[in-house]
């Protein structure tokens, strides 16, 4: 039997994400990783990780020199927001598969250049959705999907956070040119991309945004209304305001409600099926989460990732999947700032949407504040 193929892989930014999500990911899959450099240019953070990294890791304070130098495989990406789309570009260039944190990158337009790039060198880039693949998530949406639980209905997705004005002295926060919105970029992000993920394709959103505590460019809270193409209604809340914190899923279907509430990341026990009336009682114990409890992480999305990079194939998390993420946060801005309903596919070249999040509204965009 022939040994793993271990892929050299390189991180960019070395700061709490890549130490704490990261790192963990890559010493789990320590037979199928070699972590060969790490890029930042806080020359006394990367030398704080090199030590802790506890391997013989070439350090450089230029993702060009790091990528000339080493060549690796796959590129990890824990920078700022702004930084991805020329990071994951010149990765990709580079001939690396790019896994890299949430947002992907700051608007469709700046997708659309990754995914040019994708096309010329054959690599692919994936965004960290870690809560798709937990376990519990798979397990939902395969009795979802197969259409074990009846047709789904009504879906509520809940992102209800607490961020201080101190999160905010962070100079790229807040900000739609360094963090690209709020809290529906930064971190409703995670449930909503689970509930697609769970129901399928959207056809329409409605939505409101406001900013009501933080002195922010970007919003600190926003509603929507959603229609998904299957004929189930959503709600989705992404707020940074509410002081008992919660991310919370629940889908009604014919049959059955599933439901998962966690806080950042959830197990098997965080999930629960309540069936009908009319279900018997073998049928919902069919319904079972299953005997393997695997945590939503950055681990469990590495190893998918390294399995598609063994089979050569698309991974999950890329491609068509990323992009209908970032369209949906799009499609929740043009709603909640224009008072429109958008549908999926409306926002394409030309549409002020495309380029930024705040669209150019003159409530919303930066260069039109006080």
């Amino acid at each position: 039997m022939s040994l793993p193929v271990r892929r050299r892989v390189a991180v960019v930014g070395t700061g709490a994400i890549v130490s704490g999500g990261h790192l963990p990911a890559l010493r789990a899959h320590a037979d199928r990783t070699e972590l060969v450099a790490a890029v930042d240019v806080d020359q006394v953070r990367l030398d704080a990780f090199r030590a802790s990294a506890g391997e013989r890791v070439a350090g450089f304070t230029s993702m060009s020199a790091m990528l000339d130098a080493v060549r690796p495989d796959l590129v990890l990406i824990g920078t700022p927001p702004s930084l991805h789309r020329e990071q994951t570009v010149a990765a990709l260039k580079a001939g690396a598969w790019v896994l890299c944190e949430k947002p992907l990158c700051l608007s469709l337009a700046e997708y659309d250049d990754i995914a040019a790039a994708e096309e010329a060198s054959g690599a692919y880039a994936s965004v960290i959705f870690q809560h798709r693949y937990g376990s519990g998530a798979a397990h939902a949406r395969a009795l979802i999907r197969d259409g074990e639980l009846g047709a789904p209905l009504v879906a509520h997705c809940q992102t209800t956070w607490h961020r201080d004005a101190a999160y905010y002295s962070v100079p790229w926060r807040g900000r739609w040119a360094t963090e690209g919105g709020g809290p529906t970029m930064g971190h409703g992000i995670h449930q909503f991309d689970l509930l697609l993920h769970l129901l399928g394709e959207w056809e329409e959103i409605r939505a409101m945004a406001a900013r009501l505590v933080h002195d922010t460019e970007s919003e600190d809270v926003s509603t929507a209304l959603v229609r998904f193409r299957g004929g189930a209604l959503a709600t989705v809340v992404n707020s940074v305001l509410s002081p008992d914190e919660m991310s919370r899923i629940r889908v009604d279907c014919a049959d059955a409600t599933v439901e998962l509430t966690h806080l950042y990341g959830h197990s098997n026990d965080d999930w629960s099926y309540t069936p009908a009336r009319h279900v018997s009682a073998e049928r919902a114990e069919a319904w079972r989460t299953p005997v393997a409890d695997v945590p939503s992480s950055h681990t469990a999305q590495l190893g998918v990732l390294l399995d598609a990079y063994d089979a050569g194939v698309r991974p999950p998390g890329s491609g068509a999947e990323a992009r209908s993420t970032l369209e949906f946060a799009a499609a929740l801005y043009k709603a909640a700032f224009t008072g429109v309903p958008v549908r999926a596919g409306g926002i394409g070249p030309g549409d002020p949407f495309y380029a930024a999040m705040h669209g150019g509204h003159s409530d919303w965009a930066p260069e039109e504040r006080a």
